[in-house]
C-alpha cells in the first residue's frame, strides 16, 4: 500500500475478491496478471500492461488471476466523491452529456500515463504520514492526466448524482448473486432501507433475506446439478460468504449435501 486512495495489490494465487461493491471510482493499470470484473451484465477483462477505470456505485465480482508462475500485480488510484468534488471546483470542469453506461471504461496505455505509473514506484514502500500531501498531488495528477488524454472521461468523474428509484423486481433478479447488504441493495435501487424492505415484500411476498436465500440456493442447485460444478466453485459465484454456512443451508432447504447430490447427479 502506498496510501489510502493509492494502493499497490500483489497476489500469487487466484483470487476472488470479497468486495462485490464499487463504491467510489477506481484507476487501475495492471501491471502483471489478469483481472476479470463482471456486473451481471456484462464480463471485463484487464490483462497485463492495460488500464481500465472502474465505475463507482457497482454492483461487481473480480477475479484476479496471476500469470503461470508469477504474480498477480496492480496499482489502482481510488478517486472518491469528495476528492473529486474538490478538484472540480479547482479546475472547473463539470459533467455536461451522458456517458457511456459501462461498469469499466478501458483507457489506452498511453506512454504519459505509463510514465505516471513508473512516477509512483519511489512511493511504495512510504509509509510516513508526512508524504500524504505529496499522494494528494500525484492523485490529482491521475485525474489531470485521464482527462487530458481521455476528455470524455468530465461526464463519468464529475457526475456526482446518486441513483434513482428503479424497477425493483428486475434489479433484484440481475444481482441477487452479490454478497452486499441489505443498505447496499436498497441504495443501489434509490431506495432507503426501510422502503426497500417494505416494496420488497410487496412485489415478492416474502422477506428479502429469505429471497436471497433461496435464490441463491436454486442457483447454486442448477450450477451443481446441471452444470457439474463443484460446491467449492459455487458457493462465492452464488454470494455466500463461507463454504460452511452454504453447505448447511443447502442441506436443510434440499435434504441433501451438495457434495452428494454432485456425486449422485
Amino acid at each position: 500500500m502506498i496510501s489510502t486512495n493509492i494502493l499497490y495489490s500483489c497476489y500469487v494465487t487466484r483470487n476472488l475478491s470479497n468486495e462485490q461493491f464499487i463504491p467510489e471510482h477506481i484507476f487501475l493499470y495492471q501491471f502483471s496478471g489478469s483481472l476479470t470484473i463482471n456486473d451481471a451484465n456484462k464480463e471485463y477483462s484487464v490483462q497485463t500492461g492495460e488500464f481500465c477505470l472502474a465505475r463507482r456505485n457497482r454492483l461487481a465480482k473480480y477475479i484476479k488471476i496471476p500469470p503461470p508462475n508469477g504474480e498477480y500485480k496492480t496499482i489502482s488510484v481510488r478517486l472518491d466523491q469528495s476528492f473529486l468534488k474538490d478538484f472540480s471546483k479547482e479546475y472547473g470542469y463539470t459533467a455536461d452529456a451522458p456517458a457511456t453506461d459501462d461498469a469499466v471504461i478501458k483507457i489506452n496505455a498511453q506512454p504519459i500515463l505509463l510514465n505516471y505509473i513508473q512516477s509512483l514506484s519511489p512511493y511504495f514502500d512510504l509509509t510516513d504520514g508526512k508524504n500524504d500531501h505529496m499522494l494528494l498531488i500525484k492523485t490529482k495528477e491521475a485525474v489531470l492526466l485521464l482527462l487530458k488524454t481521455n476528455p470524455e472521461l468530465k461526464n463519468i468523474l464529475f457526475d456526482f448524482s446518486e441513483p434513482g428509484k428503479i424497477d425493483l423486481e428486475a434489479f433484484m433478479n440481475r444481482n441477487f448473486q452479490f454478497n452486499v447488504s441489505m443498505e447496499r441493495f436498497g441504495y443501489m435501487s434509490g431506495r432507503s432501507l426501510t422502503t426497500f424492505k417494505r416494496d420488497f415484500k410487496k412485489i415478492f411476498k416474502i422477506s428479502p433475506g429469505r429471497w436471497l436465500l433461496q435464490k441463491r440456493l436454486q442457483q447454486a442447485y442448477f450450477l451443481i446439478t446441471k452444470k457439474g460444478q463443484k460446491p467449492s466453485e459455487v458457493y462465492l459465484e452464488v454470494g455466500f460468504e463461507d463454504i460452511s454456512h452454504f453447505s448447511r443451508s443447502f442441506s436443510k432447504e434440499f435434504g441433501v449435501a451438495p457434495s452428494k447430490i454432485l456425486s449422485n447427479p
